[in-house]
């Protein structure tokens, strides 16, 4: 009848080798998080400067996505040092003292890896340039001569992610492979080279400290290279969206069976660490497939994106919470639950739109068609947000989702710095509103981000959201993240859960090992809620009953 107490609780803080099992972890987009040195632009000191503030929200780690040297022609994911710092972010020193300091303050600290493709600037891609065809530099990249008399036209009709060929010539004719930005060339993995580089890039990191990695487009690295390359026939079937078109693995350079090997070399490396490094797949891939990558000899976690991309529907979400328990156990991993990144609409507003919006068409309208009732979008967030911490397995929070943030749907087009605006001729505007740089304060040049304006414009309307207007104040998101994951830390026992079914038409609610229940209403009506004492509730309840859009916590 009692909630267990602390005594059980698994060790997140110490060398406990499984401590990413069920963890919370935080991801920080360098950029946006806090300016040091009043440039504008986050930096790593920056975000030093702020590790208590993760400390004092009660995550496990915080995840960097990439501080690399970078011309920033996709945000930072077009890396031309693997092994290095941009220099406007900072210096190894910096980012030694960063890390220094969250192992001080009890975080674990993972890094962003991005082995599908390199910057156009790196030094291997710029040697390819100058070798010309055929050369051993050029086997590191995936270059190909073109199609038709004169080699003018691509070499297959593959897509890329951002819009357009996935092909650019280059002046001596050839043609190299980007399935993103141009800017960002392929490797080619089946190039011992390539394998031997991410080798050393790995046990460089690991042997600065660092805890884990979050494995960029984990499912792309191999390709179907063999001769002659193959077209698909039409431009969807270059998405990831079209992998169940294919027999499973046989994509030409989606979910290649062979990309398996890759990783399990990797987990070689992570095991000669004490304890072993952990590491998260990012692939866009079916949950069955999705879960090799998590598989113990390989990565050990990949992201769930099927819950990522759930309506706020209590049927849908409990069959993708089902499958992917289901699956992760299968698999030997424990499952992952995220709701906003650095890719993605955030949910303070995506889980508010109808069903079936199209988000880019949302987005080129400024966020007006439709218009969002943004009160309504954070109080499903938070309810959304208690029922994912509840949930079996690793949590990964997007910075700023603590504060309630909404998606900046209004940027200027002229500010916009996501490739996707340029790549698809203006037909979607991108990912920079939820990019948008935190405010820490209710006032300043850019509410305590930095001494100057931010490198994205931040609107009036993120003042009441600072972290310093919610701090203390009984009721604000930022307390409800707090008392959440300092409640869940409490509470974690086991990796599974057991269902209600007798509920009524619109509620989620089930019951942990440990002694304590979560129920969701996502109807619009209000209901009963069991018995039990309100542990925590994601809204203030009525007369004791749940309102729509409500999730409460519950001792048995």
């Amino acid at each position: 009848m009692s909630v267990r107490s602390t005594a059980s609780t698994p060790d997140l803080s110490s060398k406990d080798p499984n401590w990413w099992r069920q963890a919370v972890i935080y991801q920080v987009y360098p950029r946006s998080f806090t300016d040091a040195d009043g440039d504008g632009l986050g930096d790593l000191r920056g975000i030093t400067q702020r590790l208590t503030h993760l400390a004092a929200l009660g995550v496990d780690a915080l995840w960097l996505s990439p501080f690399y040297p970078s011309e920033l022609a996709d945000g930072g994911y077009d890396v031309e040092d693997y092994r290095d710092v941009d220099p406007r972010l900072g210096t190894l020193d910096d980012f030694d003292a960063m890390a220094a300091e969250a192992h001080r303050l009890g975080l674990k600290v993972i890094v962003d890896l991005v082995p599908n493709h390199t910057s156009h600037r790196h030094a291997w891609f710029r040697e390819a340039l100058a070798a010309g065809p055929g050369s051993a530099a050029r086997d590191r990249y995936v270059f190909r001569d073109g199609r038709g008399d004169q080699g003018e036209l691509p070499p297959t009709d593959w897509q890329s992610v951002f819009g357009g060929s996935a092909w650019k010539r280059v002046p001596d004719g050839q043609w190299y492979l980007h399935l993103f930005a141009p800017q960002q060339p392929d490797l080619n993995w089946e190039n011992e080279q390539v394998r031997a580089d991410f080798r050393t890039t790995l046990k460089f990191w690991c042997d600065r400290g660092v805890d884990g990695f979050r494995v960029d487009v984990a499912h792309a690295l191999v390709k179907d290279l063999t001769e002659p390359l193959r077209d698909l026939g039409s431009p969807e079937l270059s998405s990831e969206r079209a992998l169940t078109e294919f027999a499973p693995g046989t994509h030409p350079f989606y979910d290649r069976d062979d990309v398996h090997e890759v990783y399990r070399d990797w987990r070689k490396i992570f095991d000669t660490y004490a304890p072993p490094r952990m590491a998260v797949a990012e692939a866009w891939v079916p949950g069955a497939r999705r879960a090799l990558y998590a598989r113990p000899d390989e990565l050990g976690q990949a992201f769930n994106f099927e819950y990522l991309q759930a309506g706020w529907d209590a049927a849908e979400l409990r069959e993708i919470i089902t499958g992917s328990l289901a699956d992760a156990g299968a698999a030997g991993a424990s499952a992952t639950w995220v709701l906003s990144n650095h890719d993605v609409v955030r949910h303070a507003s995506r889980l508010v739109l109808p069903p079936g919006t199209d988000t880019d068409a949302w987005l080129l309208s400024g966020g007006r068609a439709p218009a969002l009732d943004e009160a309504a979008g954070l109080r499903r967030a938070r309810a959304a947000t208690l029922l994912m911490l509840a949930l079996p397995g690793s949590a990964y929070v997007y910075q700023g989702e603590e504060l309630g943030l909404p998606e900046v749907a209004d940027l200027p087009t002229e500010v916009l710095q996501d490739p996707i605006w340029e790549q698809t001729g203006h037909v979607r505007k991108g990912r920079d509103g939820c990019r948008v740089p935190l405010p820490w304060t209710t006032e300043g040049p850019s509410y305590g981000f930095g001494a100057g304006a931010a490198w994205l414009p931040q609107p009036p309307g993120f003042a009441a959201y600072a972290v310093d207007a919610q701090d203390g104040v009984e009721g604000s998101t930022l307390e409800l993240y707090r008392t959440a994951l300092r409640l869940r830390r409490k509470l974690l026992d086991g990796e599974s859960l057991t269902w209600a079914d007798d509920v009524p038409d619109g509620v989620l609610q089930f019951d942990r090992s440990a002694g304590w229940r979560c129920v969701t209403n996502l109807s619009d009506r209000v209901v009963d809620r069991p018995a039990g004492e309100v542990l925590l509730s994601s809204a203030p309840l009525e007369d004791g009953r749940l309102g729509p859009d409500t999730t409460v916590w519950l001792a048995l």
